[in-house]
């Protein structure tokens, strides 16, 4: 199949989309925690944000069986869910920059190694399912974050090129996955700072999608 010729913007889910990484730290050593497991925020950047579930449960649950360490990961996203209902809010300028795709007729796609169902109350939540042309779900590739497979599904599902496109990104993992599928990343603040995004690979940073720089860049690569 030939690579595609169009624009694209293509954005992770949590901590991008909404500032949700609080309650996954939460969520996490709610569950973790009774198992000799327990994390600070800089513990929880460098060993679970932006990770699939799959590696989460190699790493820390490893002396436990398939069926148990799925259970258990599926205690800490139920955990998650009871923490994030009705507190979903968008990362400040989401909304403005959604309409100005929608408008030019820019396909957007939601990639995330987040669980589906996670992903889609997300995005329900934020009222903009209906916004996203394509959803890549990590964990249901060979290969999640930071892996480039996630973000050239993306690519391929709505037929963009990645030297076109955006990536929008808050974890090491994600940015790792987006540079690395040759679209330039975009790593949105809420809970690394700029040299650690910088570091894994990201072509600028910003703290909101209202930030002028962000909103000039972007407005340049779509030629809106």
């Amino acid at each position: 199949m030939l690579p595609g010729s169009g624009k694209a913007l293509l954005f992770d889910i949590d901590g991008t989309l909404a500032d949700t990484d609080a309650l996954h730290l939460e969520a996490f050593n709610q569950v973790l925690g009774p198992r000799g497991q327990v994390f600070d925020h800089a513990r929880f950047t460098r060993e679970l944000q932006g990770f699939s579930n799959a590696s989460i449960g190699a790493r820390f649950l490893a002396g436990e069986p398939p069926a148990r360490k799925a259970a258990i990961i599926g205690e800490k996203e139920a955990a998650f869910r009871k923490l994030i209902a009705g507190k979903i809010q968008p990362v400040p300028g989401l909304m403005p920059l959604l309409a100005l795709a929608d408008r030019a007729g820019i396909p957007m796609v939601a990639v995330t190694n987040a669980p589906r169902l996670n992903a889609e109350m997300l995005l329900s939540g934020l009222g903009i399912m209906h916004r996203f042309t394509a959803l890549v779900i990590g964990d249901e590739l060979a290969h999640g974050k930071s892996h480039p497979m996630p973000y050239l599904e993306g690519l391929r599902a709505v037929n963009a090129a990645a030297n076109l496109s955006l990536a929008f990104e808050d974890s090491r993992s994600g940015v790792q996955s987006a540079s690395a599928a040759g679209i330039a990343t975009i790593g949105i603040r809420t809970s690394l700072g700029h040299a650690d995004m910088v570091a894994a690979g990201a072509a600028m940073t910003a703290k909101t999608f209202d930030d002028p720089e962000l909103v000039k860049l972007v407005g340049t690569t779509m030629n809106w």
